[in-house]
């Protein structure tokens, strides 16, 4: 009986590669900001369209998934399933940034005013040196 890994909703985009990664689906689960890549260390399905509307990814057993999307499927063969997920924006969204230091700032301002002009771009060249 198959086993659902993940529903893949919204356009899901289908990248063939060579070895040793022969397919990636990028796509979302639930809401947009989850973004998954699944990998998978197998050749690619023949006649798998380069993007598709939906897509369930099913284990059928050892080394074998499918992947249906409507009425169509896809087998495939495979060592090894990778999935991924951006949390970079929900991490940062969490963490609050940490402000900057006010040295650093009056720092970047005096080297940026400096650099606005052609005399202050020569001073900071002779004090590199």
């Amino acid at each position: 009986m198959p086993e659902t890994l993940l529903q893949l909703s919204g356009p899901v985009r289908c990248e063939l590669g060579g070895v040793p990664l022969g397919l990636t689906l990028h796509g979302s689960a639930g809401s947009p900001a989850a973004a998954y890549a699944v990998a998978f260390s197998g050749r690619a399905p023949p006649q798998l369209p380069a993007s598709l509307p939906e897509a369930r990814l099913e284990s059928l057993g050892a080394g074998e998934y499918r992947i249906v999307s409507g009425e169509r499927s896809w087998c495939l063969q495979a060592r090894a399933l990778h999935v991924t997920r951006a949390v970079a924006e929900e991490f940062y969204r969490v963490l609050p940034p940490r402000p900057t230091p006010l040295h650093r700032r009056l720092l970047w301002r005096a080297l940026l005013a400096l650099a606005a002009s052609r005399a202050g771009l020569a001073l900071l060249r002779a004090l590199r040196r």
